[in-house]
């Protein structure tokens, strides 16, 4: 069975033509169970998401910040396994029929085996990976079976990417570019800054990807800004916040379908 990387592309192709950015929401597999992770990207998706980022959750989580490795380490707590995160993007993907990729970094999917790893993401009609810590240059095996099973490979570039870099990062991805807004871990901040939008110029220059900026945003104000001049406006950190500070998980769905929906009207408005 092919992944659905077309799936992700005509999404992406979908929201330029309306003349809107696309919103991506990031929700960690297993937080705050399997079942309630599963339950949280339906919310998100009812509430206006057009993309969906599952994070595989681990131990080290270089990226992220405290909001998201607490969720985290409550999903390896309960014991979650890269099969749950399989699950996950299968009864999302079939739940809601948006493009669903996983957010993981390289180790546990170098243990678990990339042959083995693509063909069940694909079979459980995932879109793709977005891989923080893979240097390009260590990702040829990784794209041979990723483009063998119809994912996508997203990678990240960062401010501090010299252009040559973001032409070699670019050339080698598909699916989309995932641009960090800044310099640092995944977290809510006051402002998306001014360097966010200077990368996502930079890096228009190399490549005809859409251009996604995460880390930062965590309001429709913030969103509407980053609308503005980016293909894709990705929120993580604040739905988990909004799942961690609820009293119980009915109530951090509920947070999570109505903080999509204000994100998704905040893409709209940019």
């Amino acid at each position: 069975m092919s992944g659905n990387i077309e799936l992700l592309n005509t999404t992406l192709a979908a929201a330029k033509a309306a003349d809107r950015a696309a919103l991506i929401a990031y929700l960690p597999a297993g937080f705050p169970t399997v079942d309630g992770g599963i339950e949280a990207v339906k919310a998100a998706v009812a509430g206006g998401a057009d993309v969906v980022e599952v994070g595989l959750p681990h131990s080290d989580p270089v990226l992220d910040g405290p909001v998201i490795q607490t969720a985290d380490d409550i999903a390896l707590r309960g014991g979650v396994r890269i099969a749950d995160v399989m699950r996950t993007v299968r009864e999302a993907y079939e739940a809601t029929g948006v493009p669903i990729l996983v957010m993981t970094y390289w180790n546990p999917i170098d243990r678990y085996g990339v042959e083995r790893f693509t063909a069940e993401l694909a079979e459980a009609g995932g879109a793709g990976c977005i891989l923080p810590d893979l240097p390009v240059q260590e990702s040829a095996l990784w794209r041979e079976h990723a483009d063998k099973h119809g994912l996508a490979t997203v990678f990240v570039v960062a401010p501090s990417s010299q252009d040559a870099r973001l032409a070699t990062i670019t050339a080698a991805g598909s699916g989309f570019v995932y641009a960090a807004s800044l310099m640092g871990v995944t977290g809510t901040r006051a402002s998306v800054g001014a360097q966010a939008q200077d990368l996502v110029g930079r890096t228009r220059a190399t490549t005809d990807l859409p251009v996604c900026v995460g880390l930062g945003v965590s309001n429709a104000a913030q969103a509407a800004e980053v609308a503005g001049f980016a293909d894709g406006v990705i929120v993580g950190s604040a739905f988990v916040k909004a799942m961690l500070d609820a009293p119980d998980e009915a109530a951090g769905l509920a947070a999570v379908r109505s903080l999509a929906g204000e994100l998704a009207e905040g893409v709209r408005k940019r």
